[in-house]
């Protein structure tokens, strides 16, 4: 850990994640040491990556269907991040893509209660899908999932269907293409300095390392 002397402002820095994302799953589990390191705190931002896509990256859809190059080659990427971060990724998974809704609106529900982190909750949903293969859209496995780490697992998953986690999920997404995301995971700094993937979070350091120079 690097040492810092004279203490700066803090720094915002944002993520905007979705657990359906094996890229995400790298990258949420990649900045959290790197904000500890800098002593800084992290800003959890749920989102739904089929919104983004649907609204300004469609191009994903027709690589999925049409350049079976680049999808065999993620596969091979997808195993080599496996490796260097020691988490299980099977892609693709038996359900894929996945709806995510709930389980993210479920991080919603978590961050707005005093006192509690999402961090356990979307590890455990990336871990159960991507590691696991089980289906988390599946109200079931979600309510066990949440009661497993000590949650009410059926007053979670029925308050993420409420208006409030729905619409906070919905502007959460709107909020990422409104800052120029095109897909997750997605990390900004003080709100505008952008980084996109996993392979970019050594730059997110350098930026980290400039703020506290």
């Amino acid at each position: 850990m690097i040492e810092i002397t004279k203490r700066r402002r803090r720094v915002m820095i944002e993520v905007f994640f979705d657990c359906s994302s094996p890229w995400s799953y790298f990258g949420f589990e990649g900045i959290q040491p790197l904000a500890a390191e800098f002593n800084e705190s992290l800003i959890w931002r749920p989102v739904l990556v089929g919104g983004i896509f649907n609204a300004v990256n469609s191009s994903v859809y027709h690589v999925r269907t049409h350049v079976p190059a680049k999808i065999a080659y993620n596969q091979k990427d997808i195993g080599d991040w496996s490796r260097i971060t020691g988490k299980v990724v099977n892609f693709p998974p038996r359900v894929f893509p996945v709806n995510s809704a709930a389980a993210m609106r479920a991080c919603i529900v978590l961050e707005d209660q005093k006192g509690v982190s999402c961090v356990p909750w979307a590890r455990a949903v990336y871990d159960a899908y991507w590691s696991q293969d089980q289906d988390i859209s599946d109200r079931m496995i979600l309510v066990r999932l949440a009661d497993e780490l000590g949650f009410d697992g059926n007053a979670l998953i029925e308050d993420s269907d409420g208006a409030r986690a729905r619409d906070a999920l919905r502007a959460n997404t709107q909020a990422a293409i409104d800052k120029g995301a095109f897909g997750v995971p997605t990390f900004y700094i003080d709100g505008t300095d952008m980084y996109f993937g996993v392979d970019r979070l050594p730059n997110l350091r350098h930026a980290l390392m400039r703020k506290h120079a």
